[in-house]
Order: C-alpha cells, then structure tokens, then sequence
C-alpha cells in the first residue's frame, strides 16, 4: 500500500547538499515525492512509497550527505492525496 511522509530535517543540512544527496537516495529506493530547503534551516520532504521503503527513508535522513550534522528528523503520516510523478527538488 502506497503511504505518503511528511519529513522535517534539523541540524546543519542547508548548504552541504543535503537535497541532491536525498534525491539520489529516494530515487534508488523507488520513492516519489519531493525535497526543499525551508526557511528556518530545516529540509523538509514529502516521500511516497511503500512502508518499507519510506521507513529505510527516514533512517537514511539520520546520515544524509557527508557534509550535513542532522541533530533531528521528525516524520509523520499524511493523507496521501498528492501525485508525484518522481522525485524532485524544489527550489
């Protein structure tokens, strides 16, 4: 069954190519969905796949790029009422 996630990542994760490094993840996963710096310094992500695959997600955001210091990922379950044609980054 096909869930949506919705992925708030904190620490340093804006400017180490932390949403090129997602990406690439989440493509070779098979996920669709997306990937966009916010405002306060926080990544956030929306990705849908599978359970397996969006759990292998969340645990993946714990290391992200080599350049990035995640201090917290916080993910929830939305109502997956959104199509994603892939995966991309929003600038």
């Amino acid at each position: 069954m096909v869930k949506l996630h919705h992925i708030i990542v904190k620490g340093k994760v804006q400017g180490v190519f932390y949403r090129d490094y997602t990406q690439k993840k989440a493509r070779s996963l098979g996920l669709k969905g997306s990937v966009r710096n916010r405002s306060d310094g926080s990544v956030e992500i929306y990705a849908q796949g599978n359970e397996s695959q969006l759990k292998e997600l969340e645990s993946w955001c714990w290391d992200g790029s080599p350049y990035s210091n995640v201090v917290n990922v916080i993910a929830q379950e939305e109502q997956d009422d959104q199509h994603f044609p892939d995966f991309r980054i929003i600038f």
